[in-house]
This record gives structure tokens, sequence and C-alpha cells, in this order.
């Protein structure tokens, strides 16, 4: 959970294993999903502003048929400072 909605990157420098990162805006709706291969600084943008990085194991929203336009629940809040 990030502090505002805000574009986001994430690479893979230091991560053995495949990913996949859904970004999530502040609506709980996804904005899009990046594969991400081991071992890559290639940077993975969300395509909008993002609240939320959700990774799993590559392939897993695919397989749950979870794509962009999709609403995550459940959610937790931004931190206030």
């Amino acid at each position: 959970v990030f502090d505002a909605p805000q574009p986001l990157g994430f690479w893979m420098k230091n991560t053995y294993i495949p990913l996949s990162i859904a970004f999530v805006d502040g609506a709980g709706r996804i904005v899009n999903i990046e594969d991400m291969k081991p071992q890559d600084e290639s940077t993975h943008w969300s395509r909008g502003l993002a609240l939320y990085a959700i990774e799993m194991k590559q392939g897993w929203f695919a397989a749950k048929g979870i794509g962009p336009g999709d609403t995550v629940k459940g959610l937790p809040p931004p931190a206030l400072h």
C-alpha cells in the first residue's frame, strides 16, 4: 500500500522467481498486470495512478481469469500521515 495514488514502477534485480504484478488504483480496480522475469532490471510501470501493487507467482492472475478492469476487495486503506 502506498501513501497516495501515483505512477508505480517495479523491477526484479534480486528476485529469483518469475512474478506477475497487478497495479491497482484507489478504487480497487486493476489498472494493468505485468509479467516480470527473475533478476531483470527492466522497470515495469503502472499504466495509470496506482495505490497498490500485488505480486503473485507468474501466471496466477491469468489462471484465475483476473485482468485489468477487475476489482479487488478488502484492500487496506493507505496510511494517514
